[in-house]
Formats: C-alpha cells, structure tokens, sequence
C-alpha cells in the first residue's frame, strides 16, 4: 500500500505544485489528464475504499453480535429444535420458501442426529412474499399446540412452494387444529417474533436466507455440513 500511495502521490505532484496559479477549471483538466494517463490509481483507490468498508462492516457486525448474543441464543420467544442444554448454539435465519434454506435444513437436521449436544435456534424470517409470511406465522403457531418442530420440517420438506392452502394442508397432516392454528397466527407473540427477526438480522448485515450465527462466526449462504461442524468445533473452543 505505502508503494500504490507513494506512486500517487508522485502522479499527482505536478499537479500540486501547479494548482496555486491555476483556475478551477485548470486544476479539474490537470487532475483529469493525471488520472487518465495513470488510470491504475482509480482503480486502486477503489479497492482501498472497500477494503477500508469492508472492515468497518465487519466491526460494527461483531459489536451488534456481541451486544446481542445472548438475546439470539436465549430470546424466549424463538422457537429451539435439539437440547435445551446443549454446550453449542446455531441461531439460523431462514425462509420457507428458500431454496438454499431447504438445502441447509437437511444438512442442519443430519447434524441434530450426529450431536446430541447441539442447540438450534430458529429465527422466521419471511422475506420471499405472502406465501413466506403465511408459512411462518403457521410454524410459529404452531408452538401453541406443541408442534412447532413437526410443522417446521414439513413446510421445510415440502414439495413446490409453500402457500395457503399447501400449508393448511400440511397442518392438518401432522394433526393440528387448523381453526384455532389461524387465529394463534395472529398472536402477538407471533407479530413479535417476525419483527424481532427482521430488525436482527438487518443489525448484523444479513441481506437474504439463510444466515446463521454460530459462536463469533456470521454465516450467510447455505454452507456443507462439514462447514457447520467446523464452526461449531470453533465455537465450542472459544475460536
């Protein structure tokens, strides 16, 4: 970097020197012919400027996340699928609708049976249209009646997208009563868990689904298996 500003610097220095007795068209041509015939300098200083912001980001994205953390691995009203106690925590943030979200869910689902110490909190985050917004506040009435995990993998495995009816269908499959299911969808509860999760995940720089939390690790995108585990192992080791 000391070399890029030195050459710059050196670029630009007729230019400085000039400047004193020029108008301020002249400096504007001169700085125009100096970036024309050194056009390397804009392009270096554009990568200076997103690295710099890049880095911001990430350190204002780790002090939200340790304000935060306990509220995302503990919030009383997001919904936990494994042990209760477990000694390791993913916070996902996830779309019904979601492809990649659908392709995460089975990685997350074979990692809750090879580790019976893991804790999974789940944040609905509908953000693909109605039918998004429909299927999770379903899911999360469905803990009124004790089978949020139940409805959770079948809007999760369900073949097409998830949609009115498809989802009150797959209500009814896993025996939930579908009428006091629509009014529960309406619960304040259920408003606040939606809101939360949108306000959280815009705080840590999430821009779609799904997203994860896992120990100081921010993870957007669906990643292998091997990769969860591998955050997991870090945060259980205080990486």
């Amino acid at each position: 970097m000391r070399i890029m500003m030195a050459a710059l610097a050196l670029a630009l220095l007729p230019f400085v020197v000039a400047a004193q007795d020029m108008t301020e068209d002249q400096i504007k041509q001169l700085a125009l012919e100096a970036i024309l015939e050194n056009p390397q300098i804009i392009m270096e200083a554009v990568a200076i400027l997103n690295e710099r912001r890049d880095q911001e980001r990430a350190i204002a994205q780790a002090q939200v996340l340790q304000q935060q953390r306990d509220f995302l691995e503990n919030d009383p009203n997001a919904p936990v699928i494994g042990n209760t106690e477990g000694d390791a925590v993913i916070v996902e943030f996830f779309d019904y609708n979601c492809p990649y979200c659908k392709r995460a869910a089975a990685d997350v689902k074979a990692l809750l049976a090879a580790d019976d110490e893991v804790r999974v909190v789940y944040r609905e985050w509908p953000i693909l249209g109605e039918g998004s917004v429909f299927a999770a506040r379903a899911a999360l009435a469905a803990r009124a009646q004790g089978k949020y995990e139940e409805m959770h993998w079948a809007l999760m495995e369900m073949r097409g997208r998830a949609q009115e009816a498809s989802i009150l269908a797959a209500a009814r499959d896993i025996g939930l009563d579908v009428d006091q299911l629509v009014v529960d969808m309406e619960s304040e509860e259920v408003n606040a868990h939606i809101e939360t999760s949108r306000a959280l995940a815009q705080s840590l720089g999430f821009t779609g689904t799904p997203a994860f939390v896992i120990g100081d690790a921010l993870v957007p995108g669906a990643v292998p298996l091997a990769d969860l585990e591998g955050y997991l192992a870090a945060a259980r080791n205080g990486e």
